[in-house]
This record gives structure tokens, sequence and C-alpha cells, in this order.
């Protein structure tokens, strides 16, 4: 449950090198800390994802994502408006997003300020929307799964590349750009 009690269980679990499932505002994701690599590496095996797809970042506010890549270009700092939200802002080979899940933002403040985060499905499947989904799919091979209900969003984050003094979608998702 996204309470006190499960905040705590999620946290210590992914400050102890495991991996979570956890809601946020679009699809479950599946989360380790970035300070552990063979939990990086799980997510990876538990998705059975290529290697060559990195993995995000989940941060619990701007300045902890900005901090993560040793701060933000001008492009980037100018869709800084729409966090926390679905937008994914690449930056330096980095992935980051700030989810608006207040729950979610909290887990990731409580373990540093950054998370690992890849939806909660096997590669080429449809993201699951709620905790039963995710469990079946790939919960199993989580360490714990936190029960949020349905996410609201459904809809994968937009993801952008920001180059010079610009930006290049990668993936159309929830938030229009244009």
């Amino acid at each position: 449950m996204c309470d006190e009690e499960g905040l705590r269980a999620a946290a210590d679990v992914l400050l102890s090198g495991g991996v979570a499932v956890i809601p946020t505002d679009t699809v479950y994701g599946l989360a380790a800390h970035p300070g552990f690599p063979e939990a990086v590496d799980r997510l990876y095996t538990i998705k059975a994802r290529s290697l060559a797809k990195p993995i995000a970042l989940l941060a619990s506010d701007a300045s902890a994502a900005e901090a993560f890549v040793g701060g933000f270009p001008a492009a980037a700092k100018s869709l800084e408006r729409h966090w926390p939200g679905a937008l994914t802002i690449v930056v330096g080979g980095e992935g980051l997003r700030v989810p608006d899940h207040a729950w979610t933002r909290r887990l990731i403040a409580a373990c540093g300020g950054t998370l690992r985060v890849t939806s909660a499905n096997m590669s080429g499947r449809r993201p699951a929307t709620d905790a039963p989904q995710a469990l079946a799919d790939v919960g199993l091979s989580a360490d714990v799964v936190v029960d949020g209900g349905e996410s609201s969003g459904g809809v994968p984050s937009t993801v952008v590349k920001v180059a010079g003094d610009g930006f290049r979608i990668l993936r159309h998702g929830a938030v229009a750009l244009g």
C-alpha cells in the first residue's frame, strides 16, 4: 500500500540492493537503487530487456535530477515546467523524470533522490497499470510489490533528448510537446 509502512518496506528493500515494483503516475515501475549495479542488472534480467536500452532515472525533484548529471543546460531547464509529470528528459546520456505521484517522490527522496525505474512488464508486453498486472508479469521476481491502485496515466512518458539549444522527441507519450 502507498502508506508509511509501504514506503518504509520499499525503501528498506531498495537501500539494501533489492528490486521493487512501485506505482507511478504513468504505469507501474520496476525500481532499483542506482548505487547498486547488481540490482540494476536484475532489472534487465527480470524484464528480459536488452542491455543496449538504458533504464531511466526517476527523481524526487528537479534539483535531484540536475545533481545526478551535474546540471542542466538551458533547453532542459525550460522543459522542467512539465515536472512533476510524464516527461523524460535525456541529458548527458541519462533519461530523467520527476513523476507526478507524491508517494513515489517521497520514496525516491527516502532513497537519496534518484532510482532507476523501468516499466513493470516483460519487454515487448504492455506496461502494467495496476499491481496485480505487474505481479503477474514481473513481480514474482521482485523483492517487494507496492500496491497503489490503478495508475492514473496508463500512458508511458514522452521522451525528449536535449541537444544544444533545443530538443528532439524520441518517444511520443503522455506529454504533448510541439
